[in-house]
């Protein structure tokens, strides 16, 4: 799997969860438009990149110590 498979994998996912996040933000009063979201979208994917690559290498590790 590719960077860009990841990056739209964790798109999708981020897209599913946006509306309980809509959701608590709207509560604590903060207005959430994509303008505003696209910043914090770009860190989550970076973020789960990391996490991917990081259970990958710990996947890897595992497959060589057996």
């Amino acid at each position: 799997m590719n960077n860009q498979d990841n990056t739209l994998q964790f798109m999708q996912i981020a897209m599913k969860h946006l509306p309980e996040a809509k959701e608590q933000l709207d509560q604590a009063g903060v207005e959430l438009t994509m303008d505003l979201i696209q910043p914090f979208m770009n860190l989550f994917t970076k973020v789960m990149q990391e996490a991917y690559e990081l259970g990958k290498e710990d996947a890897l590790k595992e497959s060589l110590s057996k």
